[in-house]
């Protein structure tokens, strides 16, 4: 059951109870003697990096380096397993007081991967010991299979107090993981403001800007004076994703400018927004893919970029920190579909049951399986030069297994470079007839080599001619299929990355064989 019937519950300083009761989760665990005094504690503000021009590292609070616990890597980052370990030592000793001051000085990315890595029977323990709002932070950091688990544990109060707080974004992303019911059972416990909010969201289609922007932002007005802006500023900046870049709207919500925090301080408080803005936004529509999107940000650099509808009303904004997690998963799925294995929406292969591992490899390996079967095809139908001449069998795997590389090579380039626009930019052609001259170079240099050594070990002429050529046609023929066919899968509305190595290599391996036996029959054969 996902929704416990229970009173509603808050993050504050009640003493704990339940802790004699095996199989209870303690509601509010609290060490008054180990507490750390609020004076003692230190907080940790990382290093602010700026992405853009759009925002100066001036502008942004430096922050002072201090020391994290023990548990801290060569580069400062935390060890999650070792913390862990830890955490749970303190746990098992109830000393919440300790745990506490533990996990304080840490960023809520290291809490939520220490927690994680707690056992289960231990995560919701250590989660409740959080602070409200930093717990709520926390959670939106935690995998979708451990925001489930907790959510299957706490009380229905804790459950709509989280889900309320989280950011819109966050809570749709949840949400798309989590039962129909469960979702329509909190979307009605939900505030008005917050059901319309993830309601408006929810209707977008998956994978695109609409589905992943959030609408906490700060929208400013043209006839506003600096002043004025920059109180609205400072009211709103705690309830929205992003205060460094402040967009301007007019009546309809139209979007009609960007502003910058910084350009706004500098400005003479008694300055029209109209007079300090930029007019020139790069925007992106509700239905842009989320891909596009990622690949926006990354050519300015933006910190946000802002979503509007058909109409251009502004209705979101989308941050850098979702366009990184875009650009994790789409590589994700395209290293997966490089190896022929099947990829989820989640990284959730280290998680999955082998059940599941194996189906998700099974499908692809029994379309290879089929198709190499067109090499055996090709070996029997030439039986009759193998059966006189059967060192020609010795060279195959040399043969495929060169022919294999030169096309994946070929393949990877062609892919990486339709993900970074690069094969757009050259044109499709060049970059075929570029990827074909790079192998028939490469089948020259090659084939020379294996020729003379061939002629070395077989005493043969013939055989090393067979060799040696078929090896340059491999090569010119493997290099130009591993360029061609990702761009014909393109065309085809699928997913480059398909066409990777293990298919470039089957294809390769029926094509390379046919070649090599048909030459060397007409070598050998013909000329007795």
């Amino acid at each position: 059951m996902w929704l416990l019937p229970a009173v509603g519950w808050s993050w504050d300083a009640a003493p704990f109870r339940g802790a004699d009761r095996p199989g209870v989760i303690p509601e509010h665990p609290e060490d008054p003697s180990e507490a750390q005094p609020a004076s003692e504690r230190v907080p940790y503000n990382p290093a602010v990096l700026s992405r853009s021009t759009l925002v100066d590292t001036r502008e942004l609070d430096a922050g002072l380096s201090t020391a994290l616990p023990d548990q801290t890597g060569a580069a400062g980052t935390v060890e999650p397993l070792r913390m862990a370990q830890e955490l749970r030592t303190l746990l098992d000793g109830s000393a919440y007081g300790q745990v506490k001051a533990l996990l304080e000085p840490l960023q809520p990315i290291d809490i939520a991967e220490t927690i994680a890595a707690l056992p289960e029977t231990k995560r919701a323990l250590s989660f409740r010991l959080l602070p409200k709002d930093e717990a709520i932070e926390v959670y939106e950091y935690f995998d979708t299979e451990i925001q489930q688990a907790l959510l299957a544990v706490l009380r229905s109060g804790e459950v709509l107090e989280l889900v309320e707080e989280m950011a819109p974004d966050e809570r749709v992303r949840l949400f798309d993981e989590l039962p129909a019911k469960v979702v329509r059972s909190l979307l009605q416990r939900l505030s008005p403001l917050e059901r319309r909010v993830t309601a408006q969201l929810l209707g977008y289609a998956t994978g695109t800007a609409g589905r992943l922007m959030t609408t906490e932002y700060i929208a400013l007005k043209q006839h506003q004076s600096a002043a004025t802006a920059l109180d609205q500023v400072r009211r709103q900046a705690r309830d929205t994703e992003t205060a460094y870049a402040l967009y301007i709207t007019d009546a309809s919500r139209r979007l009609t400018g960007i502003l910058s925090l910084r350009a706004l301080v500098v400005a003479e408080p008694d300055q029209r927004i109209a007079e300090v803005m930029t007019r020139e936004v790069v925007r992106v529509r509700t239905d842009t893919d989320q891909e596009d999107v990622a690949r926006l940000i990354q050519r300015y650099d933006f910190l946000a970029i802002p979503v509007v509808d058909l109409e251009d009303r502004l209705v979101g904004i989308i941050t850098v920190d979702d366009v990184i997690d875009v650009i994790e998963q789409e590589a994700t799925r395209d290293i997966y579909a490089s190896a022929a294995v099947q990829a989820s929406d989640e990284d959730d292969y280290f998680q999955s049951s082998l059940l599941v591992v194996a189906r998700r490899r099974l499908l692809w390996l029994l379309v290879l399986l089929l198709a190499n079967l067109g090499t055996a095809s090709v070996i029997a139908a030439q039986n009759a030069v193998l059966s006189q001449w059967v060192v020609l069998a010795a060279f195959i795997p040399l043969l495929i297994g060169t022919g294999g590389n030169v096309g994946a090579q070929s393949s990877t380039v062609v892919i990486r470079g339709l993900s970074t626009r690069k094969v757009q930019a050259i044109g499709l052609l060049r970059s075929v007839l570029r990827e074909g001259a790079a192998g028939a170079l490469l089948g020259l240099l090659l084939s020379l080599i294996v020729g003379s050594a061939v002629w070395g070990i077989v005493g043969e002429p013939r055989v090393s001619m067979a060799v040696g050529g078929s090896l340059f046609c491999i090569s010119v023929l493997a290099s130009t299929t591993g360029a061609v066919l990702p761009l014909l899968f393109r065309r085809m509305g699928l997913d480059p990355a398909l066409m990777s190595a293990p298919f470039i290599t089957t294809v390769v391996d029926v094509a390379g064989v046919f070649v090599y036996l048909k030459l060397a029959t007409h070598l050998l054969m013909a000329t007795g």
